[in-house]
Order: C-alpha cells, then sequence, then structure tokens
C-alpha cells in the first residue's frame, strides 16, 4: 500500500466520488487514501482461479462473489479496502453497487509488500464486520491456505491447509475443493 500525495482528509462520499473517477486504486482508512500497487502472475492466478470456482459454487444461491475490484466498507472504523475475493450473502449488499458492508467470507492473496498489514491490522479491521465468518490468507510461495473462521465464542480459530492436505474447506459458504485446483497454472518463484 502506498501513500497517496493527497495530504487533507477525505470524508468518506468524497472518497467515493475520487475513486469511481480515478484509474488507480485506492484503500481509504479513516480520511487518508492509499493507492494500490499492481499484483504478480501467481496473485492474479490465484484470485482468479479462487474466484471461478466459488462463482459456480454459489450460483443460484443468491449469493454474490466479488473480485479485486469491489470494494467492502468497514462503517465503525471509517475503512474501505479491496479484497481480493469476497462472498457475501445479504441482500442489503444489493443496495451498493460502489461498496458491500456485509461480506461472509474475504480471501486476500498474499504479496510481499502487503502481507504483513492483511494479516495485522486489515485483519482486526475486518473483524469489526459483524457479518464476517471466515477471513482467508493465500500464500503465493508455496501451497498454503489459512482459514481463520469466527467460532461460537466470537474467537477467531485458524485452520491451515496445505498440498499435504490435497483440499481445503471454506466453511462460511460450505465449499470444498482441492489445492490443486486453487493454484492451477501458478508457478512459484
Amino acid at each position: 500500500m502506498i501513500t497517496s500525495s493527497q495530504q487533507h482528509c477525505l470524508t468518506a462520499e468524497e472518497y467515493l466520488q475520487m475513486e469511481e473517477q480515478s484509474f488507480v486504486k485506492h484503500e481509504y482508512i479513516d480520511g487518508y487514501i492509499y493507492a494500490m500497487a499492481g499484483a504478480l502472475d501467481p496473485h492474479v492466478t490465484i484470485a482468479g482461479n479462487l474466484f471461478a470456482l466459488l462463482r459456480n459454487h454459489v450460483r443460484g444461491s443468491g449469493c454474490r462473489v466479488y473480485i479485486a475490484d469491489m470494494k467492502v466498507r468497514i462503517e465503525s472504523l471509517n475503512r474501505f479496502y479491496y479484497p481480493d475475493v469476497m462472498v457475501t450473502c445479504d441482500q442489503r449488499d444489493q443496495e451498493t453497487p460502489a461498496y458491500k458492508r456485509f461480506p461472509r467470507l474475504v480471501v486476500e492473496v498474499l504479496s510481499n509488500s502487503t502481507e504483513a498489514f492483511d494479516r495485522g491490522d486489515k485483519f482486526a479491521d475486518y473483524q469489526a464486520l459483524e457479518s464476517l465468518e471466515e477471513y482467508v490468507l493465500i500464500n503465493t510461495k508455496r501451497p498454503r491456505v489459512e482459514c481463520f473462521r469466527r467460532n461460537e465464542q466470537g474467537l477467531w480459530v485458524l485452520q491451515s491447509y496445505t498440498s499435504e492436505h490435497k483440499s481445503f474447506r471454506l466453511n462460511s459458504v460450505d465449499f470444498e475443493e482441492t489445492i490443486t485446483a486453487l493454484y492451477e497454472d501458478v508457478v512459484f518463484e
């Protein structure tokens, strides 16, 4: 994430207006905008694979899958993020075409420049979303999927999957697939 040269605070409404006209995507954190860097081939391939697999899985269910260009709004913290993949099954999200507020599943594909933020502050921010049941981090350096699931006590429990597991499961959308399908056509660095 790169800080924008714009130093004054923007309201959420100003940010949304600016973002609609911008050629560069920005995430928004409490009035400040941060330009997003481009992604490498493994990152884009993994996100695309997961989107395609999930889209086929939720077809006809009332759930919607979004990839890369759709924002998540965390109103309580005054944040907008662009997750790599997300699923929402809440009909209220059809009322806001520029962003979604009630995701059930959020997925971030890790990159060198964003991994610490995705694991730390961004995950902490996503936890403020009451609708969020599962936060998933996908490694681009080797086959590894980390699923953080909110349990009945409200605690986040980690379950990791590697190539040894053959498949991975996303409980929030009742989805299971092979690690091989997720990483199809990915060339590791």
